[in-house]
């Protein structure tokens, strides 16, 4: 469905705006906590009944045991081999979970945890109809009719999680809320001023927010480092958990999650998917490209866990390759966590 705010002048998009004639200064504006963003495209998934919190728990990568009225989680989905299939974004109100999801995931996702009921009392309807989202960077931004806040924990690291970047992230300072209102009353009104998807994105690369955009059929969470935000290491059993704690306890994400900083000289960006190159060969790929208002052109990548942190990297673009210096966004050396434990412990004996 197409939302009302493509009648805004300058409006450029198909079901929601992706910026309204001026992406650099919409994001100065977004930043500064001064814009909306229409996130309408997004779905909404309303969960009702006494189990739903546990019946969801025993499913998800994050723990909603005593998820208190209010309260906010990032949760993942996973296929038994530990690969992201599903991200969701998640909130009580003492009645019922709302579920966020990105757009044109809903119809999967609800399908899913349908096949999943088994004898639990829990009921789970599709209101993406009836309930549009928008984004906003003000921690303390309200809108009177809000039915649903979501609070974005990234990139501080949960209770139960582990953050893969080092001392210092990126996204420090980053700021991230959702509103749910009801659709009919989604409009130019709303904000005096409105930003784009497009300036959205460009904040989300910067701060390395991974979405499911940076998801194939392969990704394990550790490459993106949302063990940090989206998984709860010390939780009960859910699918694709001995995965998690294999590799975060005794191996390595065999890929990697890196910010690249692109040669914006000739002006030309990088398709997503193009091949990231080190020396004459493919390391990776890009998921998302973004220009900067500060920092000019970034793609957010995935590459192999064992290139050199120092090796300036290529990126091919449309008229030959584009030079890319790495900002690390997970260490190589990851996970691991009880390796030297054990062997130390086997040495001792």
């Amino acid at each position: 469905m197409a939302s009302p705010l493509l009648t805004r002048s300058g409006a450029v998009g198909e079901s929601v705006p992706q910026h309204f004639g001026n992406p650099l200064a919409e994001q100065r504006l977004l930043e500064g906590a001064a814009a909306l963003v229409d996130c309408s495209h997004f779905g909404v998934l309303r969960l009702s009944g006494p189990d739903r919190l546990t019946w969801l728990d025993a499913l998800t990568s994050q723990l909603l045991l005593g998820l208190a009225p209010g309260e906010t989680r990032e949760d993942l989905i996973l296929d038994p081999q530990g690969h992201i299939e599903h991200r969701v974004l998640i909130t009580d109100d003492g009645d019922n979970a709302w579920l966020l999801v990105e757009a044109g995931r809903i119809e999967a996702l609800s399908r899913w945890l349908q096949s999943m009921r088994f004898r639990m009392q829990v009921e789970i309807e599709d209101v993406t109809a009836d309930i549009a989202v928008v984004a906003s960077c003000n921690a303390k931004a309200t809108l009177e009719q809000s039915l649903i806040v979501w609070d974005d924990p990234w990139p501080y690291i949960s209770v139960g999680g582990a953050g893969y970047s080092g001392a210092s992230h990126p996204g420090d300072g980053f700021t991230l809320r959702f509103i749910g209102i009801p659709r009919e009353q989604l409009g130019e009104s709303l904000s005096p001023e409105w930003a784009g998807t497009e300036a959205l994105d460009a904040l989300m690369v910067r701060a390395a927010r991974p979405t499911m955009t940076d998801v194939d059929e392969k990704t394990l969470p550790h490459e993106l480092d949302l063990l940090r935000t989206a998984v709860h290491l010390n939780k009960g059993c859910y699918r694709g958990q001995e995965t998690v704690a294999k590799v975060h306890n005794l191996g390595h994400p065999p890929r990697r999650a890196v910010l690249l900083h692109l040669d914006g000289s000739e002006g030309n960006l990088p398709e997503v998917g193009a091949p990231v190159i080190a020396g004459d060969k493919e390391v990776g790929r890009v998921t998302r490209v973004v220009r900067h208002h500060e920092w000019g052109p970034l793609a957010f990548a995935i590459i192999k866990r064992n290139v050199d942190v120092n090796n300036v990297l290529s990126v091919a673009g449309p008229d030959g390759a584009i030079a890319a210096t790495q900002e690390v966004l997970v260490l190589p050396d990851s996970g691991a966590t009880r390796r030297e434990a054990l062997s130390a412990r086997r040495n001792a004996h």
